[in-house]
């Protein structure tokens, strides 16, 4: 017999996808322990049940309804959302917006892992000489193993970020340069009128992180940071601080989601 969520079931030398399959469960929404281990879905063809096996079944999509809400999450769910660079910021805001449910992710980045990253990226010691939009799918899947996540390996310019950012509701912007921030929030004010454009300035040091706030420019240009400090200054940065203004990125991603544009003035 198997035990599958305390109740004992005869289905000892089934496939655990031919298990999944003849019950009520949906394969893309749910995560499947067994003796203590997560099974990836890719193995659930290969996965023989055996007599003894404990089997924990849970809904991903129901624990993320239990805490949002309904109608919050199907817009997280149903949504997709960019993000350009996976540095500090970038790295952070993914893993804020994959630990809130959000359907599909477009990540971009050309740059490999560094040990000069691991202090305030969410990076590996052993991913590092990775590209980061490998290195960091593997740490997004290991959060949420249904996410849909797209890699783009690229220098995002002028030329190309058309075609990689058409299919995208929210761009967040997470470049480390001004002049790229510059690029990518006037091409997407300019041309894409039916996205929103969220950017980070103003991270650096170890000033009070209350002093990072989310401002919106226009209806459709939200800006995190507190606009004063700037890395070239010589003030470095600190991941604590680092994080906070990726979640105020992140944070605007799902409120505008969840259709609660305002912000407290």
């Amino acid at each position: 017999m198997v035990r599958v969520n305390g109740e004992d079931m005869d289905i000892a030398g089934k496939s655990l996808l031919e298990f999944i399959e003849t019950s009520d469960y949906n394969k893309n929404r749910i995560a499947v322990d067994i003796n203590g281990d997560i099974i990836p879905k890719a193995s659930y063809a290969d996965k023989i049940l055996a007599d003894g096996d404990v089997v924990e079944v849970v809904s991903f999509v129901g624990a993320l309804i239990e805490r949002h809400g309904e109608e919050r999450q199907r817009a997280f769910l149903s949504a997709t959302v960019a993000v350009c660079g996976l540095g500090g910021l970038g790295s952070n805001i993914s893993i804020c917006l994959a630990r809130a449910g959000i359907g599909k992710l477009i990540i971009i980045d050309f740059d490999k892992v560094d040990i000069t990253n691991l202090h305030r990226q969410q990076y590996n010691a052993d991913q590092i000489g990775k590209y980061k939009t490998d290195a960091l799918e593997e740490n997004l899947r290991k959060i949420n193993p249904f996410i849909e996540i797209v890699k783009h390996r690229v220098k995002l310019d002028e030329e190309n970020l058309m075609n990689i950012l058409k299919d995208t509701d929210i761009v967040c912007e997470a470049f480390d340069k001004a002049e790229a921030k510059a690029m990518l929030v006037n091409a997407v004010l300019s041309d894409m009128p039916d996205k929103y454009i969220i950017s980070g300035s103003g991270m650096a040091g170890f000033a009070d992180a209350n002093l990072i706030k989310t401002k919106k420019i226009t209806e459709r240009f939200y800006l995190a940071g507190d606009l004063q400090s700037d890395v070239n200054d010589g003030i470095g940065l600190v991941s604590s601080r680092v994080m906070v203004c990726a979640a105020h990125e992140a944070h605007i991603v799902l409120r505008l989601l969840a259709g609660e544009q305002e912000l407290q003035k």
